[in-house]
This record gives structure tokens, C-alpha cells and sequence, in this order.
């Protein structure tokens, strides 16, 4: 790659920009919407294949500039949609695009599969008039593949690096690409899935904002599954603004998906509120320690500094104790359950794949396993062994079991006795708990290690309760100001 080729294109449009600074540079007339997709296609083409070969999209939409242009054409004659009118943002591969781009989970099977239609946060953000870049790599089947399998691994996609370290930092999973291609300026924001820290892994990782919404503010239509009671997606952005700009837009009750309906009214409309930068005063922030046994001492002091800094911003620092996470199920039997019956029903409706079931998948890649079995494929063969049935005895009293720990008797619980407005943890090393209960955790730049690390500190609350969640992650964002933007070199 020649980058002296493109030097009649500047990366400035883009790099470090929010939505909303690009959203005013267009409005202005400083820049368009097409100008934008270039600049982040010229970062692509220098840094994504080539260059330290972060590797994070996996493709890029075909139409895009052609979009670009309409989009334009529009903001001239009516006007911006939205916030996200023109902005160019990728999805992770395991998401439903109903154009000329593949939806492949990463894996070799679902390497020339196309999806149908969009899945309805893709239509929800392409409504707001928001332009889906390309598709952003993960790891292969979210994570759902193999034990062995490395963070942001897939075989169609390769080994995703993080842009703060290409060389010696691992990028976080599954979502690997959806952050690192944000964190390289690839895209202004991105969509990414969680399971249990899917999100705020990579964000942490990758030194973003992540949100992992409520289980039922983010349709789950046309996402290639692993969990029912677990999966939703999220948005990955650089500031707290962006990311919720990002899900008050993909966030709406889908017909097609019913747990959607649970939403409570008024939540998610409007966040205006929450952007208070004394948002943390007086607030109450629980702080659990079994969330911090299996991080570093340099992770714990850089816990202790964020501790220390909700403190200068009026919080009240509240020390509890273990949160009945020694009663929640190790095992992986709800979500193999959950698995094979959810892929079953993905595969089945799939007319350009040559696979139909969790059993065809597993054959296939036997059958090209020099390809695509690198890492082996034990989750996929452990799910397919169970009878796939959701009436299942040993299913539904894990399942119960787990919904009762972590919720009533869980997060609930101990947010209701100590009367917190939210549990702090580092990272992902909390999330299993909310991933659990189906609750909704942010993850704010943090700091860094002597490495140049980046730690995210994530705040947890009850069911639908991102509005205060925002508004803690928001007044901490603004009074520490710790994201600095990766030094990448050609």
C-alpha cells in the first residue's frame, strides 16, 4: 500500500471526530458525508490489511459512497434525519445485513451467506439515516466455538489485533473488531454482541465506551444467536454521547421479538438528562472485591485511582460483600441448550448456506478441518450432544437457578440493601453476573498500564435503568478525561 497515493485525502475529517463533531462539519458545509466514508476508507486501506494489519473489517459495503451521496443529496433538500444522518459506522459480523454484504459469524460454513433482510437494529439505524460501513470481525461464533480459540479469532476473518499493542495486547472478545475497528478511527462507532462481556471486554480492551443494554431494549432479530436469556447488542463508541446516541436509535419494540415489548415507558426516548457532568454526586457505588481477584496489582491501582476519583465527584463509596455469585451455575448448560436450538432455527431459514443445522455445521468443518478447525470445535460439539430441548429437567433448573441468584436474590438484592445506584467492577471481570440477569453495564475509559493497557471501570445496575448508568459513566467521563487514541504507524 503506497499511502503517499492518497495523500489528497486528509485523515483529519475523521480521526478522534465524535457524531456530533461530524454531524456540525456537515451541517456546515466543511465536509460531506461521502468525504467522511473516504476518510475512513483511506485509514482502512493503510491500517487495516497492511500497516500494523489490525485486521477489524472483515468487509466493506460496496454502496457506501453511493449511500453517502443520497444521504447528502437529502441533507440538502429536507435536511438531517438524525444525529446519525451520514455517519458512517460498522456492525460485527454476526448481525443481519440485507444488502450485498455477507453475515458469517466468522465461520467458514456461513462464508458465502447472505442474509435475507436486516436484522431491526440495522433497519432502525439505516431509518435514522445512519450508513453501515462494512462488517466488522469477531470471535468466530462470538466466542461460542472452542475454549481454545484466542480473542478475536475467526476463520473467515483472521486474528483481529488491538491497535494500543498489535503485538502484545490481547483485542478482547467477542466484539474484537467492532472495537478495534472504532479504536483505529476505522469508523466513527460500531455494533457489537454480548453473552457475557462480549462488549466490555473489547471496549475495555480497546479503550471505548460500551454498553451492554437490558436483555429486550435491543432487538435480537436477525443476530446469529447463542443465548435467549443473555444475548443483546450494543453500541461501542469513543465518548459516553456517541454510544448513546448509537442505542437511542437502535433500542424500539420489534413485532418480531417479544421480549422487546418489556420495555417500561419512557426509557431509552430521551438521555438528554442523564449528560450532567455532577451526575455522581451523592451517588451510591457498590464495590465488590470478588470482582477484582483476577486482575493484576496494576489493574487493582488503577481501580483504586478511579475509586478515588468517584469520590472526588461526590459519589459514596459503599464496600459489600460477595454478591451470591458462588451460587450462579458454572456449567455451560443453558446456553448449549439455548445454542442448538437457537442456531438451529437461524440455520433453517438460511437459503445460501450449505448448512441447516449445529450437526451440518460440525460436519462441515470436519470435512475442511485443516481450515477451520485451528482451535477445534468443542463448544459446538458439547451443544450439539445436548437433546436441543428447552424442556429439558437439567435446563430449566440451571436456568431458574441462575435467574434467581442473579436477580432477585442477586444484583437486586444487594442494590436494594445497601441502596446503591450501581455496582462498580473492572473491565469485564464482573459482567457474568448481569450477563446472567439479563441487566445493563457501560464500560468508561479507565487508564492505562505501563504496557500502554488500556482498563475500562464498568457500572452495573438494575434492570432498565441505563438512564442512571449514563448519567454515572457521563459525570466520571468528563471529570477524568483518561481515553487517549492508539499511535498507529505504517
Amino acid at each position: 500500500m503506497d499511502k503517499c497515493k492518497l495523500d489528497f485525502l486528509s485523515e483529519d475529517i475523521v480521526l478522534e471526530h465524535s457524531i456530533f463533531e461530524l454531524q456540525k462539519a456537515m451541517e456546515k458545509g466543511i465536509t460531506s458525508s461521502k468525504e467522511i466514508v473516504m476518510a475512513y476508507l483511506k485509514r482502512i486501506a493503510i491500517y487495516n490489511k497492511s500497516g500494523p494489519k489490525i485486521n477489524a473489517i472483515c468487509e466493506i459495503n460496496p454502496d457506501a459512497l453511493f449511500i453517502a451521496t443520497t444521504l447528502d443529496k437529502e441533507r440538502k433538500q429536507k435536511g438531517a434525519r438524525s444525529c446519525l444522518h451520514g455517519i458512517p459506522i460498522v456492525v460485527k459480523d454476526n448481525i443481519d445485513t440485507g444488502d450485498k454484504m455477507h453475515t458469517t459469524a466468522g465461520t467458514l460454513a456461513l462464508k458465502n451467506s447472505y442474509a435475507k433482510k436486516d436484522a431491526f437494529l440495522v433497519k432502525q439505524l439505516k431509518t435514522a439515516g445512519a450508513i453501515i460501513l462494512g462488517k466488522a470481525s469477531l470471535t468466530e461464533f462470538a466466542n461460542f466455538m472452542s475454549t481454545k480459540m484466542p480473542n478475536g479469532y475467526s476463520t473467515v476473518g483472521g486474528q483481529v489485533l488491538n491497535p494500543y499493542g498489535p503485538n502484545k495486547l490481547d483485542v478482547g472478545g467477542s466484539s474484537s473488531g467492532s472495537a478495534a475497528a472504532v479504536a483505529a478511527n476505522f469508523a466513527c462507532a460500531s455494533i457489537g454482541t454480548e453473552t457475557s462481556g462480549s462488549i466490555l471486554s473489547p471496549s475495555s480492551q480497546n479503550s471505548l465506551v460500551g454498553i451492554k443494554p437490558t436483555v429486550g431494549m435491543v432487538s435480537r432479530s436477525g443476530i446469529i444467536p447463542i443465548s435467549y436469556t443473555q444475548d443483546t447488542a450494543g453500541p461501542m463508541a469513543k465518548t459516553v454521547e456517541d454510544a448513546v446516541a448509537l442505542l437511542s436509535v437502535m433500542m424500539g419494540i420489534d413485532e418480531c421479538d417479544a421480549v422487546t415489548k418489556n420495555i417500561p415507558p419512557g426509557v431509552g426516548i430521551d438521555f438528554s438528562a442523564s449528560f450532567k457532568k455532577d451526575g455522581l454526586k451523592n451517588a451510591k457505588i457498590g464495590v465488590c472485591k470478588e470482582f477484582y481477584e483476577s486482575i493484576n496489582k496494576e489493574k487493582k491501582l488503577i481501580m483504586e485511582n478511579a475509586v478515588n476519583d468517584l469520590v472526588k465527584c461526590g459519589a459514596k463509596i459503599v464496600d459489600i460483600p460477595k454478591i451470591h455469585t458462588h451460587e450462579i451455575t458454572l456449567s455451560y448448560e443453558v446456553l448449549f441448550h439455548e445454542f442448538k436450538h437457537g442456531i438451529n432455527n437461524y440455520l433453517n431459514d438460511l437459503s445460501s448456506a450449505p448448512v441447516k443445522t449445529l450437526k451440518d455445521v460440525i460436519r462441515f468443518n470436519l470435512e475442511n478441518k485443516k481450515v477451520a478447525l485451528k482451535y477445534g470445535q468443542d463448544l459446538l460439539e458439547a451443544s450439539e450432544n445436548t437433546n436441543g430441548m428447552l424442556t429439558d429437567s437439567k435446563y430449566l433448573t440451571e436456568l431458574i437457578r441462575d435467574q434467581h441468584y442473579s436477580q432477585s436474590a442477586g444484583i437486586d438484592a444487594v442494590m436494594d440493601k445497601y441502596d446503591l445506584d450501581a455496582l462498580l467492577s473492572p473491565a469485564n471481570y464482573g459482567a457474568a453476573l448481569p450477563a446472567k440477569a439479563g441487566y445493563p453495564s457501560i464500560t468508561v475509559p479507565g487508564g492505562y498500564t505501563k504496557s500502554n493497557e488500556p482498563v475500562g471501570i464498568t457500572f452495573t445496575g438494575k434492570a432498565f435503568t441505563e438512564h442512571r448508568l449514563v448519567e454515572l459513566a457521563y459525570s466520571y467521563e468528563q471529570a477524568t478525561k483518561h481515553r487517549i487514541p492508539p499511535k498507529l504507524s505504517y
